[in-house]
């Protein structure tokens, strides 16, 4: 089914890139009950990099395939208090990527959690969707594929 309306279309669940993490494919619930985005991260751990605090951190990408772990890292943004869905308050690290969804990209803030529990790896919440932002939620993977070039984001 085709969808037409003006700005960037979203199912209830999506495929995203996060590629300064090396992240090439995750499957995305799009949550706009949530103010701020989440990724899957344990074994988180800070330290400086040039004198800027940084973060490391693994994830499974798959829950299908918990044996495999991904390792990250990015400089923090911030640390922030949130309180999730069951009203538990937790301190978590924010770290900034850019988004791929389909052929779209855009800058996102990201708090770090464990969601070893959770279906989904990663959590887009309200504060990370573009402004032309329309959600139709009896749809899935609106947006494709992400697109993009991987030469692009490799440290340079």
């Amino acid at each position: 089914m085709t969808i037409s309306v003006d700005g960037v279309s979203f199912g209830w669940r999506e495929w995203a890139a996060l590629p300064q993490l090396r992240i090439r494919r995750l499957r995305t619930k799009v949550d706009t009950g949530a103010r701020t985005s989440a990724l899957h991260a344990f074994a988180i751990e800070p330290f400086e990099h040039l004198g800027k605090p940084w973060v490391r951190f693994g994830m499974h990408v798959s829950r299908k395939a918990p044996q495999n772990v991904h390792w990250c890292e990015a400089p923090v943004l911030d640390q922030r208090v949130v309180t999730d869905s069951g009203g538990h308050t937790e301190e978590r690290y924010t770290i900034a990527s850019t988004i791929v969804m389909g052929s779209k990209q855009w800058p996102i803030a990201i708090t770090l959690t464990n969601r070893d529990t959770m279906r989904f790896r990663m959590l887009l919440g309200r504060n990370a969707l573009p402004g032309d932002a329309h959600i139709f939620p009896h749809h899935s993977y609106l947006m494709g594929l992400p697109d993009y070039d991987p030469a692009a984001f490799r440290k340079r």
